[in-house]
């Protein structure tokens, strides 16, 4: 059962509490710490996207088309859609010789509020590409390119290149296959339900990857590298995700995912974290996510400082006085 996790106060008192689940493991699927229900089932949502990437790799796209550290980041991203997230997904269709038009991931404004608004007041065009998810669907579409795949259909969960991204994580997770609910993401593409735990142990795998075998290691390499060269890719300008593996230093991977997920991979530690909100709140996460980095150590105060404003973040009115604060509420439990 969800725990709480998070209070919201005004002027001292508690104004709303959140509640979730945390799981965190290592590679080997031994449950470490937790809080809450650590064998919560629900959608990984966009936390999953370094582990459908890793198709790339494997497929020989990555390769083929000679992708580079910035545009295999933004295959694992929710991006922006800031100008720099354009080019950079439009480098990738240019490559695999592509429009826009063959991405089908629907048409939305920037996940970041303020540029959001700066967009509607520019009246800008929007188009598939500024959807968060338009790198990852690049992705998708390099691997149908060079395999003759067809494009019209390739967000169908029986698409081949759906199907391979399913067998990667179910490896990565250690989970059967058909155990893995499938829906259909906000982009779209399919959606795969499974354990938080078994999302930790995903996280685990990828950054400590040494009981993967030699294909996953080199394509858990390669991404876990290019998510780290290029932080900004994976949000954008002060995003959560871009910040903490920018302070991180080439020490973890982060990764936010819709309704409330978050998981988090600690390098040549054998650590992963999964973090589920129960009411899918998104503003909450950073909290939770650093708290727990703190809690086991996993961060130093350095990286910390960097982020402070994550830590315990500002309640503000409508005209930005300081009004309480949400702040983390929690002690993880040893297993």
């Amino acid at each position: 059962m969800a725990e709480k996790l998070i209070e919201i106060t005004r002027n001292g008192i508690v104004e709303s509490i959140h509640n979730g689940d945390i799981a965190i493991t290592n590679s080997r699927g031994k449950l470490l710490y937790y809080h809450g229900n650590p064998e919560k089932f629900t959608y990984f949502r966009s936390a999953a996207k370094p582990i459908q990437t890793i198709n790339v790799i494997r497929s020989g796209a990555y390769e083929h088309f000679a992708f580079t550290d910035d545009e295999i980041s933004i295959m694992c991203a929710s991006h922006y859609g800031e100008p720099f997230h354009l080019k950079t997904v439009e480098s990738i269709l240019k490559k695999i010789n592509l429009n826009k038009d063959y991405v089908l991931s629907g048409t939305t404004t920037s996940l970041n509020p303020d540029y959001a608004l700066q967009l509607a007041y520019q009246r800008a065009e929007l188009n598939q590409l500024y959807s968060d998810c338009s790198g990852k669907h690049g992705g998708m579409l390099a691997v149908c390119q060079l395999k003759n795949y067809p494009l019209e259909n390739y967000l169908h969960p029986s698409h081949p290149c759906q199907q391979e991204i399913l067998e990667d994580l179910a490896y990565v997770s250690q989970m059967d296959k058909k155990d893995i609910h499938i829906g259909v993401d906000g982009c779209s593409a399919p959606v795969h339900a499974l354990p938080l735990i078994n999302m930790a142990i995903a996280y685990a795998s990828f950054t400590s990857p040494s009981n993967l075998s030699d294909d996953y290691q080199e394509a858990a390499s390669i991404i876990f590298h290019a998510m780290n060269k290029h932080p900004e890719m994976i949000s954008g300008t002060n995003g959560f995700c871009s910040r903490l593996i920018a302070a991180s230093k080439n020490s973890l991977i982060g990764k936010m995912g819709a309704q409330g997920v978050y998981c988090v991979g600690i390098k040549n530690k054998d650590i992963g974290i999964a973090v589920k909100i129960e009411d899918g709140s998104m503003n909450v996460l950073a909290p939770v996510v650093l708290e727990v980095l703190s809690q086991l150590n996993l961060i130093d105060n350095e990286s910390l400082k960097e982020l402070d404003d994550f830590r315990i973040i500002e309640n503000k009115n409508d005209k930005g006085t300081i009004v309480g604060q949400i702040k983390p509420i929690f002690m993880l439990k040893k297993a």
